[in-house]
């Protein structure tokens, strides 16, 4: 039985939650409410959707262990926090900042890019060598590193790293740590506080059941002023209702990275799923997560022909999990699947499944068994 809040088509078996993640049924009423009100009454709700946007902040606050909704900007999406995080910060001489090999496009681009316009030396690590990903990166690091950007957990592997260690070592060399944590916020719970982050990026639309478009930067309030500010606009200043005032300031809080006007529409549906994670519980939601990857492991484990690459050790892995088919092309069969209405993703030439809360071993155990149908199709049918 699907889950009240998570109605999706009894056809489809939704494991891309890592990928695009489907909106709950309060996001979608919540959309169809604010499209109502736009068409009969235009703007006169305004104030009723600055409310949503505040709470909005709060739920987020709360999701990512901020100490206070004013530790929260809401940005496009994770592409442009972690710019303004990489191009806001004031490079000196002889900087560098610590990337891994595995990490998704949006979290090496805007570091690899200061290379060329500031002259930062970037250093890439394998996280697959003999020693830890944790011993990896931080052996990379002296006291020259400036910041060291992860992801909480890598996008194609599932690789869950022990960010409180990581933030340990940066705060021991006085390095800043920035967190990727698309792949993390609202599969597990999250503490800025206690991993020592100075900044955590995310977007909404992946395990926070959100719409794309939206997202969320997270910056310590000691590193505010630390960052520059890119962009300008009403929205970002202190005083920012008063349009005819000549003279302004940054906003104290993180709204002075926030430019122009907001994203109303997606902040009502990612309010409304935030406040379904919250009803359940981010406690709950974990356990569930983590029950469903145990799950799955245990399946693959099962079957001679199926081998995962994500790390099965529990501190190690999310809700992402991806495996290898014997004598399968990954990418063929992803589409096999997708035509059979396993909605999943292709990874590391894989598969990559990615279960949520909702999901149940019994969503599992069908995709995995259509996985074992389609295995040994011919390539031309599969494709």
């Amino acid at each position: 039985m699907p889950h009240p809040e998570i109605p999706l088509d009894p056809d489809l078996i939704y494991l891309n939650h890592a990928g695009v993640g489907p909106w709950t049924r309060a996001a979608g009423e919540a959309v169809r409410r604010f499209a109502e009100v736009n068409v009969a009454r235009g703007a006169a709700e305004y104030p009723e959707w600055l409310a949503v946007e505040r709470r909005l902040r709060e739920r987020l606050a709360r999701l990512i262990g901020a100490g206070s909704a004013d530790d929260i900007a809401l940005v496009k999406n994770t592409s442009e926090g972690l710019s303004l995080v990489a191009q806001g910060l004031d490079w000196r001489p002889g900087d560098n900042v610590v990337i891994n090999d595995q990490e998704f496009p949006s979290n090496r681009m805007p570091w690899e890019a200061l290379a060329a316009s500031h002259g930062v030396e970037v250093r890439e690590v394998r996280l697959d060598a003999a020693q830890s990903p944790e011993d990896a990166l931080i052996a990379a690091m002296d006291a020259r590193t400036r910041v060291l950007p992860v992801s909480a957990v890598q996008y194609a592997t599932g690789l869950r790293l022990d960010l409180e260690r990581l933030g340990q070592a940066c705060a021991d060399r006085g390095a800043l740590f920035c967190v990727d944590a698309i792949q993390h916020l609202g599969a597990l719970p999250f503490d800025a506080a206690a991993v020592g982050a100075d900044f955590v990026v995310a977007d909404g639309h992946k395990w926070m059941l959100g719409p794309e478009g939206l997202g969320v930067l997270y910056v310590h309030p000691d590193r505010r002023e630390q960052l520059r500010l890119l962009q300008h606009g009403w929205h970002m200043a202190e005083a920012a209702g008063d349009y005819d005032r000549r003279d302004w300031t940054p906003a104290s809080t993180a709204r002075r990275f926030e430019p122009g006007s907001p994203n109303l529409l997606a902040a009502h549906a990612l309010e409304a799923s935030l406040g379904v994670l919250e009803g359940q519980g981010m406690a709950a939601v974990g356990a569930a997560v983590q029950e469903n990857v145990e799950h799955l492991l245990a399946r693959l484990d099962a079957e001679p022909a199926l081998s995962a690459i994500t790390p099965s050790a529990r501190e190690r892995r999310a809700g992402i999990v991806t495996f290898r088919v014997a004598g399968a092309d990954g990418p063929a069969l992803w589409r096999a699947l997708r035509a059979e209405g396993v909605i999943a993703a292709s990874r590391k030439g894989g598969i990559r499944f990615s279960p949520h809360f909702h999901n149940s071993p019994q969503d599992i155990d069908r995709a995995v068994d259509r996985v074992l149908a389609l295995k040994d199709r011919p390539a031309a049918a599969r494709g």
